[in-house]
Protein backbone atom coordinates (compact mmCIF):
# COMPACT_ATOMS: atom_id res chain seq x y z
CA UNK A 1 0.00 0.00 0.00
CA UNK A 2 2.70 2.28 0.62
CA UNK A 3 4.37 1.90 -3.02
CA UNK A 4 0.86 3.02 -3.76
CA UNK A 5 1.06 6.24 -1.87
CA UNK A 6 4.39 7.01 -3.40
CA UNK A 7 3.65 6.55 -6.56
CA UNK A 8 0.78 8.88 -6.21
CA UNK A 9 2.64 11.67 -4.55
CA UNK A 10 4.93 10.79 -7.18
CA UNK A 11 1.93 11.35 -9.74
CA UNK A 12 0.42 14.55 -7.96
CA UNK A 13 4.12 16.45 -8.27
CA UNK A 14 4.16 15.83 -12.07
CA UNK A 15 0.80 16.91 -12.41
CA UNK A 16 2.31 20.20 -10.51
CA UNK A 17 5.76 20.00 -12.76
CA UNK A 18 3.69 19.67 -15.76
CA UNK A 19 0.52 21.98 -14.86
CA UNK A 20 -0.61 25.68 -14.93
CA UNK A 21 0.97 27.41 -12.24
CA UNK A 22 -0.83 27.41 -8.48
CA UNK A 23 -0.83 30.00 -6.14
CA UNK A 24 0.88 30.17 -2.90
CA UNK A 25 -1.29 29.78 -0.58
CA UNK A 26 -2.23 25.54 -2.19
CA UNK A 27 1.61 25.24 -2.56
CA UNK A 28 1.98 25.85 0.77
CA UNK A 29 -1.01 23.58 1.81
CA UNK A 30 0.46 20.61 -0.57
CA UNK A 31 4.15 20.75 0.90
CA UNK A 32 2.79 20.61 4.14
CA UNK A 33 0.46 17.44 2.99
CA UNK A 34 3.15 15.71 1.34
CA UNK A 35 5.87 16.90 4.46
CA UNK A 36 3.76 15.22 6.95
CA UNK A 37 2.93 11.89 4.78
CA UNK A 38 6.68 11.52 4.39
CA UNK A 39 7.32 11.37 8.47
CA UNK A 40 3.92 9.21 8.74
CA UNK A 41 5.75 6.66 6.24
CA UNK A 42 9.53 7.28 7.55
CA UNK A 43 8.02 6.16 11.30
CA UNK A 44 6.23 3.25 9.96
CA UNK A 45 9.31 1.75 8.45
CA UNK A 46 11.19 2.52 11.56
CA UNK A 47 8.58 0.56 13.45
CA UNK A 48 9.79 -2.66 15.71
CA UNK A 49 7.90 -5.75 15.10
CA UNK A 50 6.84 -4.85 18.97
CA UNK A 51 5.51 -1.30 17.92
CA UNK A 52 2.77 -3.19 15.46
CA UNK A 53 -0.76 -4.27 17.05
CA UNK A 54 -1.89 -7.82 15.75
CA UNK A 55 -5.82 -7.73 14.50
CA UNK A 56 -8.59 -10.40 16.22
CA UNK A 57 -7.55 -12.03 13.25
CA UNK A 58 -3.62 -12.10 14.01
CA UNK A 59 -3.00 -9.59 11.20
CA UNK A 60 -0.29 -6.57 11.61
CA UNK A 61 -2.48 -3.45 11.77
CA UNK A 62 -0.76 0.40 11.86
CA UNK A 63 2.01 0.43 14.33
CA UNK A 64 1.81 2.46 16.93
CA UNK A 65 1.44 5.90 17.57
CA UNK A 66 2.45 6.55 14.02
CA UNK A 67 -0.25 7.67 12.02
CA UNK A 68 -1.22 11.40 11.97
CA UNK A 69 -5.02 11.45 12.04
CA UNK A 70 -6.46 13.87 9.24
CA UNK A 71 -4.40 13.25 6.30
CA UNK A 72 -6.91 12.00 4.27
CA UNK A 73 -9.35 14.05 5.46
CA UNK A 74 -6.96 17.05 5.08
CA UNK A 75 -6.21 15.60 1.47
CA UNK A 76 -10.01 15.59 0.57
CA UNK A 77 -10.47 19.27 1.94
CA UNK A 78 -7.65 20.25 -0.33
CA UNK A 79 -8.71 18.79 -3.48
CA UNK A 80 -12.27 20.53 -2.87
CA UNK A 81 -10.92 23.76 -1.96
CA UNK A 82 -9.01 23.74 -5.10
CA UNK A 83 -11.01 21.42 -7.40
CA UNK A 84 -12.38 25.09 -9.30
CA UNK A 85 -9.63 26.91 -10.13
CA UNK A 86 -6.77 23.38 -10.61
CA UNK A 87 -9.17 20.84 -11.85
CA UNK A 88 -6.22 18.61 -13.45
CA UNK A 89 -5.10 18.23 -10.04
CA UNK A 90 -8.37 17.22 -8.22
CA UNK A 91 -8.07 13.61 -9.74
CA UNK A 92 -4.74 12.87 -8.33
CA UNK A 93 -5.78 14.82 -5.40
CA UNK A 94 -8.51 12.38 -4.30
CA UNK A 95 -7.00 9.22 -4.88
CA UNK A 96 -4.27 10.01 -2.94
CA UNK A 97 -7.31 10.70 -0.41
CA UNK A 98 -8.58 7.21 -0.62
CA UNK A 99 -5.50 5.79 -0.32
CA UNK A 100 -4.44 7.70 2.56
CA UNK A 101 -8.02 6.70 3.75
CA UNK A 102 -7.64 2.93 3.25
CA UNK A 103 -4.19 2.91 4.92
CA UNK A 104 -6.17 4.48 8.24
CA UNK A 105 -3.82 7.54 8.33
Amino acid sequence: METKLQASLQSLNEHLAQGEPVNEEFRSSLTRLDGDIQQVLARRAAATPDEVALSSEGLPEKPAETTTYGLAERTQELSAKFAAEHPKLEPALRELGNILSSMGI
